[in-house]
């Protein structure tokens, strides 16, 4: 799958665009640190669950680096964020199609 690293300066107007267009999909989320700490309020929140019992808030400190994954139809297939400190965490979709093949699929 390709693979394209997102520069810093667009970050801001990327996430707002993907977290719109993802909104309510069904995600995997994974942590690779070796020293997993308490979430912070600074860096980039990843908020997931639709219900206070399925909600979940993660937090990556020192952002550093961010690359988003497609499929070879061009559907989004995950995200990954790197930290300073190496540490990376990675939403994946339990899903990887063209957010507008299923425009009005997701219900809120």
């Amino acid at each position: 799958m390709p693979t394209q690293e997102i520069p810093r300066n667009q970050w801001s107007e990327f996430l707002n665009r993907f977290s719109r267009q993802h909104e309510g999909w069904l995600v995997t989320l994974e942590v690779f640190s070796p020293d997993i700490g308490g979430d912070d309020s600074k860096g980039i929140a990843i908020s997931a669950g639709r219900t206070l019992e399925h909600h979940l808030t993660h937090t990556i400190l020192a952002p550093a680096h961010m690359w988003i994954q497609r499929t070879n139809q061009g559907a989004e297939a995950a995200l990954e964020i790197e930290s300073e400190d190496n540490s990376k965490t990675l939403v994946r979709f339990r899903s990887s199609v063209l957010p507008e093949m299923v425009d009005g699929v997701v219900l809120d």
